[in-house]
C-alpha cells in the first residue's frame, strides 16, 4: 500500500500563486517596479525580511540572490547567506 497519494499539480501551482501575490502585496511601489525587470530574466521572488526602518526583497534565479530595497535599489551581489 502506497502511503504518499499523488498531488494534483494544479492545486499546487494555485497555492504557490496565492502566496506569490501575497509576496507582491507586500512589496512598495519601488520594489514592484525592479522586480518586475528582474522577473523578464526568470528570477522569482523568494521572500521578504522586515526591519523596523525598511524591507528587504530577496529575488532567486538558481543559485543567484539578489535583493531589492525598500526604494527599489537591486544588489546583484548582496552579503547575504542563505540557510
Amino acid at each position: 500500500m502506497e502511503d504518499s497519494l499523488p498531488r494534483d499539480p494544479l492545486i499546487e501551482r494555485r497555492h504557490f500563486d496565492s502566496v506569490q501575490e501575497g509576496l507582491w502585496a507586500r512589496l512598495s511601489i519601488a520594489q514592484k517596479f525592479s522586480a518586475s525587470s528582474l522577473v523578464k530574466y526568470g528570477y522569482e521572488l523568494a521572500f521578504i525580511r522586515h526591519s523596523s526602518s525598511n524591507s528587504v526583497a530577496v529575488m532567486l534565479l538558481d543559485d543567484k540572490i539578489t535583493t531589492i530595497s525598500s526604494d527599489g535599489e537591486i544588489d546583484t551581489a548582496p552579503n547575504i547567506k542563505l540557510r
